[in-house]
């Protein structure tokens, strides 16, 4: 069932949401050569907790991490471990973070360093797909748009999309529906209403889009080891438009 926010749990979330942009912005000053994800994944509780949030991903379904950290060809739910930083490494940081019971959910890509121009741009272009897809959220439009915008930009730019994995509702749980691929056709799909609030999340490949999961049952990584990017933002359907939760 799909839940409409009254304008105290939109409050709640916008919280939530400040809190993991925040947090964001703090934890890319470690992300150098040399820390281990495990180091980052210490960090990054330690500062929501000092915001007044909980890392929600700990624990969930059994995850072992406060974040999920996947790095270069893995796509999402990398565990943080004693795996070290390198120079030329892009990293993918997702994290939840639960405020008075509501979830933000918002993960960034970073590079480490020095890398080729085409991996700039490859990430670059993946985080411009996810705010194609966020160009079109306004009551009365589809999930299908959505995925459209996505998938149509990224195929414009030689990438890839991630079929198996896809956006979603938030609320109360982290993951609520609708589900919000990120590939469709317009007009087709749950129709979007103000006050629902949707994840859009593109996973984006510079290879192929077939992916597979490793022996740790939790990290998905692309079969040719090509890279992966991934970007997310919480976003709130309003009668005129959107608004981003997990921003300024």
């Amino acid at each position: 069932m799909i839940s409409i926010k009254s304008a105290r749990e939109i409050a709640i979330m916008r919280e939530a949401g400040h809190i993991n942009y925040l947090a964001h912005q703090e934890i890319a000053k470690y992300i150098k050569p040399g820390i281990t994800t495990l180091e980052l994944d210490k960090k990054i509780n330690n500062i929501v907790t000092k915001m007044g949030g909980i890392c929600s991903c700990y624990n969930y379904e059994g995850f072992p991490g406060h974040a999920c950290i996947s790095i270069n060809d893995e796509v999402v739910h990398g565990i943080p471990s004693k795996r070290i930083i390198k120079n030329g490494d892009i990293v993918k940081l997702d994290f939840t973070v639960r405020k008075d019971g509501y979830e933000s959910d918002m993960t960034r890509t970073y590079i480490v360093g020095e890398v080729e121009d085409k991996v700039r741009e490859f990430v670059s272009n993946t985080e411009l797909a996810m705010y194609e897809g966020i160009k079109v959220i306004k009551e009365g439009k589809r999930v299908g748009d959505i995925g459209y915008a996505i998938s149509n930009f990224a195929h414009l730019h030689g990438l890839s999309v991630v079929e198996e994995l896809v956006g979603h509702g938030i609320g109360c749980n982290m993951h609520e529906d609708p589900e919000v691929p990120n590939y469709g056709e317009p007009n087709t799909g749950k129709v979007l209403k103000s006050g629902m609030v949707l994840a859009i999340e593109p996973m984006l490949n510079l290879g192929s889009k077939e992916v597979y999961m490793k022996d740790n049952d939790w990290t998905i990584a692309t079969d040719d080891e090509s890279l992966s990017a991934h970007f997310e933002h919480t976003v709130l359907v309003t009668k005129d438009g959107y608004e981003i939760l997990t921003g300024e």
